[in-house]
């Protein structure tokens, strides 16, 4: 008899599992079809025909072609290769500082005890939950200060911003400190004791074994300047040819909805293609940055 009721209380319980696994995928499926609705309709939009489809009415264009990437391209008004060159090239810049201040960061944080430690860590904290663009007025007038922003030459501008991006990365420390956390503190000992110094652990020991959170720091340098608006719109000014891609396509269907719209989406996606080929290529190191350690001790 109880073996019986056993059974039933077992089959209960892997029913239940049943309908609730049942239940989390189905929503998760309908959640991710909403998500994905906009993504495909920009793409459908970017491919219509030379007709457009802002004031067609429809939803759908009538015709397809590759219609708008040529235009994109070769427009004289928005010259989107280069805003595509600038915006590669702040990025990349960007990708490189970033990592390296937030890997930096990190591993002095984890490693090393020192004096106000946790008072530091404290004041990051803090500051990090402050919109950066609350800092941007001051900034700005900084910058024009010392010949960096206003009427100048583009390349100034471009500097200041990358510095604006690289220059608080060190704040965003916590991921790749818990990551280096997870790391044995016996390999930094038996470096030491073999004669390596402070940087030949960091460079020779440790960087070697925390691929996944470099791959992921530098993902997320890189997504932040390719990306903003905010930050970029405000110190490249009007000069167009010093504008990045966000810049651009929002002058670009501000001022001419009608005749632009479809060129947008054009912009919009071929914006997409790089950091999408990117992610897809490093997927798997991004997730182990995020939930995964090295050795653990």
């Amino acid at each position: 008899m109880s073996a019986l009721v056993t059974t039933k209380k077992t089959s209960s319980i892997k029913r239940k599992k049943i309908i609730g696994n049942t239940t989390t995928y189905t929503v998760l499926t309908i959640l991710s079809i909403i998500w994905i609705i906009p993504l495909v309709w920009m793409i459908i939009q970017s491919f219509a025909g030379p007709e457009g489809s802002y004031q067609s009415g429809s939803l759908f264009p009538s015709s397809f072609s590759f219609y708008w990437y040529g235009k994109l391209f070769t427009d004289t008004n928005y010259p989107y290769w280069r805003w595509f060159l600038n915006t590669l090239l702040i990025a990349a810049v960007c990708l490189v500082l970033s990592t390296f201040f937030t890997i930096a960061m990190a591993y002095v944080m984890s490693r090393y005890r020192f004096k106000s430690r946790k008072r530091l860590q404290s004041i990051g904290m803090i500051l990090g939950m402050f919109p950066g663009f609350m800092s941007m007025a001051a900034i700005y007038y900084i910058f024009k200060s010392v010949g960096m922003a206003g009427n100048v030459e583009i390349w100034k501008k471009i500097i200041a911003l990358i510095l604006v991006y690289s220059g608080s990365a060190g704040l965003g420390y916590y991921v790749s400190k818990g990551f280096f956390d997870t790391v044995s503190r016996s390999l930094d000992e038996a470096a030491r004791i073999d004669g390596a110094t402070n940087a030949q652990v960091f460079f020779r020991v440790i960087l070697p074994l925390s691929k996944p959170i470099i791959v992921y720091t530098a993902l997320m340098s890189f997504l932040g300047p390719w990306g903003d608006f905010i930050f970029s719109s405000y110190l490249l000014g009007t000069q167009t040819e010093g504008w990045t891609v966000a810049v651009g396509l929002y002058a670009m269907i501000t001022k001419d909805p009608v005749n632009y719209y479809n060129m947008f989406m054009a912009g919009a996606v071929t914006v997409a293609v790089p950091i999408t080929i990117l992610f897809l290529c490093l997927q798997r190191y991004f997730v182990e940055g995020i939930t995964g350690g090295a050795v653990k001790g």
